[in-house]
């Protein structure tokens, strides 16, 4: 064999042995394995981000009192102002003292036990009843009631939900990484309603219109009315 017949052969010889070191192509499925795997995961995540998360993330208190609006509303001549008036240097009042509770209850008016509990604990011994409020909003925040309702005329129902309406007080859930109400988020942890309010209960029809409440409070609804009705978004108007 001559020496050019000797090269060629180990060319093709080397050849041959690079060729048997090529790594096979992947089947099809080698690739669809991976992608349907992904898809349990997946749901396993969103079950966790959506539903299990929430459910650690919030826990719940009831109110000192199981308050009866629908039955308050019914025995005032003013609506929520009767309770939830404005003082004569037009600040607002917000939820009751037990002074204004007195000024009906410090004798029974009923039999209902929630109003005997309420003479025993918080009357008789001129204790405050400690209200969970679902709209408090942090200290930095300044809401003024007066320029809702009195300038802008703005119906506490547009905001707080049909409240009026209740029979009992809704349980009031926090969340425990910072202590304010769920109802300020809303409901649902995404944050997104069809309006601006939520409710555990009952969708209630008032004025034509199928409503929701108590209120959620995030910036963004605020902000959303603002627009709608040309006012001035001003950080500062709001915020100290």
């Amino acid at each position: 064999m001559s020496a050019a017949e000797e090269k060629e052969q180990a060319v093709g010889e080397e050849e041959h042995a690079e060729a048997s070191h090529e790594p096979e192509k992947p089947g099809t499925w080698e690739f669809v394995i991976p992608i349907v795997s992904f898809f349990p995961a997946l749901v396993v995540c969103l079950i966790i981000g959506w539903i299990v998360f929430p459910a650690v993330l919030y826990s719940e208190k009831e109110q000192p009192i199981d308050f009866s609006h629908s039955v308050h509303v019914e025995a005032v001549d003013d609506g929520c102002e009767s309770c939830h008036y404005f003082r004569e240097d037009g600040s607002y009042s917000g939820i009751p003292k037990l002074e204004n509770c007195m000024e009906c209850h410090e004798e029974p008016m009923g039999e209902h036990p929630e109003e005997a509990r309420l003479i025993k604990e918080y009357i008789e011994p001129g204790k405050e009843i400690p209200w969970l409020v679902y709209s408090l909003q942090p200290d930095c925040v300044f809401f003024s009631h007066a320029a809702h309702v009195k300038m802008a005329e703005i119906e506490c129902i547009i905001c707080h939900g049909p409240v009026g309406d209740s029979d009992h007080t809704m349980p009031y859930q926090y969340n425990l990484i910072t202590g304010y109400s769920r109802y300020i988020w809303g409901w649902n942890i995404a944050g997104m309603s069809e309006n601006g309010w939520e409710r555990l209960d009952n969708i209630v029809q008032s004025g034509g219109m199928m409503i929701k409440g108590p209120a959620r409070m995030k910036m963004d609804d605020c902000g959303e009315c603002h627009r709608e009705m040309g006012t001035s978004n001003t950080c500062f108007i709001c915020h100290k």
